[in-house]
């Protein structure tokens, strides 16, 4: 099963600004009416119910939105890019990678849930904007700005109520089998489930998630095995049904067994609530020790229930065991607040500061100066003109004065490689 995996993301590009003059019949000095570049299109995550595994970003690892088309004359505005959506099952946990470190963005719970992970950039002004009373002609327009470009960490893990845990071939795929209409493969041979599957089993008006989970061995919490592949999924059910080959030689270590690996990965999950079931009580070594095999388990609050995933005996004291238990759990829980989601725009704060990183080299921080300046060709004499009388009009040229910026000085704008020599 295809449940971690990394890509790449970005948003659209910006289209280019226009530069372009009005010129019609009888209007022979008309203005500038260069149009603006259309925006790129955002980088969206959407769950999606109907699917259950990560395999189509196994295959492509790198995505990119629609670019904003350029402006146009006659105040033409670019089309604006199309929001690329990333469909992602149920379950699904989203982190943004920073070097070896992590961030959480959202934990995909519900269908159709939804967050932008990575803006398209701003189209760029095209010469309308650059117009003054001090400059009626301006011949320069913007690039458009890059969209925002970042890693992505998927996690998968099965949502489920009840999962069933036990070591491999101790039957979990056979009575999932049995108790609903899932049909995970089954044989007589260890490790023949090597992914969760997932069953919805009846118990009267209600129903409830069942998961069939991957056999753990000695050593799961260290990655031995299916190890992490597993736990990760045990996570998230609200109760655990372990189940046991009484046909073994010791039922009570097959448990002990299983218990440490689930407190080696998470003391929560170690903390989660289990109903012991011993399974294959259709054979007569089982059957026959019923009583030797419950007083193994006497230090449990609740002795373990017998069942048999090959004939069903059992099954339906077993499934309304688990109704009960979850109906009090959900009592248990704390009510869920629904917040109604609020979708904001970027912010673009005018907010700036001025360091003085050395002798001679001042730095400009802020987020609509670095988006303004990264977004002019300073190559141009005219841009570079047009980015100084915008400088003027943010403060930001008498803040670098009073910080001591003299001509001749190096300006530096955030931490980019944008640099010039300050000539005001």
């Amino acid at each position: 099963m295809i449940d971690s995996v990394e890509i790449e993301i970005e948003g659209g590009a910006g289209g280019r600004g226009a530069v372009s003059f009005r010129r019609e019949k009888f209007v022979p000095r008309g203005g500038p009416d260069g149009g603006r570049g259309g925006r790129g299109g955002d980088v969206v995550v959407q769950a999606n119910s109907q699917l259950n595994t990560l395999r189509r970003y196994r295959r492509q690892r790198r995505f990119r939105a629609e670019p904003g088309t350029n402006g146009g004359t006659n105040q033409k505005r670019g089309r604006a890019g199309a929001t690329m959506v990333l469909e992602l099952p149920v379950g699904t946990m989203v982190s943004r990678l920073r070097g070896q470190e992590a961030e959480q963005l959202v934990d995909l719970e519900e269908d159709k849930q939804s967050l932008v992970v990575a803006w398209g950039g701003r189209g760029g002004q095209g010469n309308m904007y650059f117009r003054s009373a001090t400059n009626q002609t301006p011949r320069v327009a913007q690039r458009g700005e890059p969209g925002e470009r970042c890693r992505l960490r998927f996690e998968l893990r099965v949502l489920a109520d009840v999962g069933i845990v036990g070591l491999p071939n101790a039957g979990k795929s056979s009575l999932l089998r049995h108790l609903s209409a899932a049909r995970p493969r089954v044989a007589d041979y260890p490790f023949t489930t090597l992914e969760p599957h997932l069953g919805v089993v009846s118990v009267g008006w209600g129903e409830f998630v069942m998961a069939d989970l991957p056999g753990l061995i000695e050593g799961a919490a260290g990655g031995a095995g299916l190890g992490h592949e597993f736990l990760r999924h045990t996570s998230r059910t609200r109760l655990l049904v372990h189940l046991i080959d009484g046909s073994q030689d010791n039922p009570r270590a097959a448990k002990a067994l299983v218990d440490r690996e689930l407190a080696g990965y998470s003391a929560d999950l170690a903390g989660r609530p289990q109903i012991v079931v011993v399974n294959k009580v259709d054979l007569e070594e089982v059957d026959v020790f019923r009583d030797e095999i419950t007083a193994q388990f006497g230090d449990l609050e609740s002795p373990p229930l017998f069942c048999s995933a090959a004939t069903g005996e059992g099954a339906q004291t077993l499934v309304d065991a688990c109704a009960s238990m979850l109906e009090e759990l959900r009592q248990q829980e704390p009510p869920r607040t629904t917040e109604v989601p609020v979708v904001r725009p970027r912010q673009d704060g005018r907010r700036f500061e001025v360091d003085e990183l050395a002798s001679g080299l001042y730095q400009v921080r802020g987020a609509s100066v670095e988006r303004f300046v990264s977004m002019m060709d300073l190559g141009e004499d005219e841009a570079l003109a047009e980015t100084y009388r915008w400088l003027d009009r943010r403060g930001v040229a008498s803040a670098l004065h009073r910080a001591g910026c003299q001509p001749g000085d190096v300006v530096r704008i955030g931490r980019s490689r944008i640099t010039w020599e300050w000539e005001r």
